[in-house]
């Protein structure tokens, strides 16, 4: 099976792993998941993750994390640029998502950060996905 957008996959598995209620979910290790997961735990959407090292791939554990009521830290998660749909911004260019309530992965020379970030260094670069 090809996989022509990991970060897709990625998001959609971590979505679909809410809904279910699940307290964990892995899935196939690369460094752009790593650096997006790292950025999520920053950012307190996920609880921790870690590498869980095997043949043939590593795998990548992915802790998640709800509300006291139970509902899920991630209320919305959605890719931005795809394989058909590049989507670039320059620094200024970079909007705050949900007026900074949420977050923006954005992929730079700098390697990945959060919107907010970006603004701060003035870097531009592809915007990933948005989550809040």
């Amino acid at each position: 099976m090809s996989m022509t957008d990991p970060i897709a996959d990625l998001l959609t598995r971590i979505r679909n792993a809410h809904r279910a209620k699940h307290d964990r979910l892995d899935v196939p290790a690369s460094k752009l998941k790593l650096e997006v997961c790292r950025i999520l735990k920053e950012e307190g959407y996920i609880k921790n993750l870690k590498v869980v090292e095997q043949k043939p791939h590593d795998l990548l554990r992915i802790f998640l994390s709800y509300t006291k009521e139970g509902a899920p830290n991630i209320s919305l998660i959605r890719k931005v640029s795809t394989p058909g749909r590049r989507v670039y911004r320059g620094a200024d260019a970079i909007k705050p998502v949900l007026n900074g309530l949420g977050i923006g992965i954005v992929s730079t020379s700098k390697g990945l950060m959060t919107d907010r970030q970006a603004r701060e260094q003035r870097v531009g670069g592809e915007l990933l996905c948005e989550i809040w």
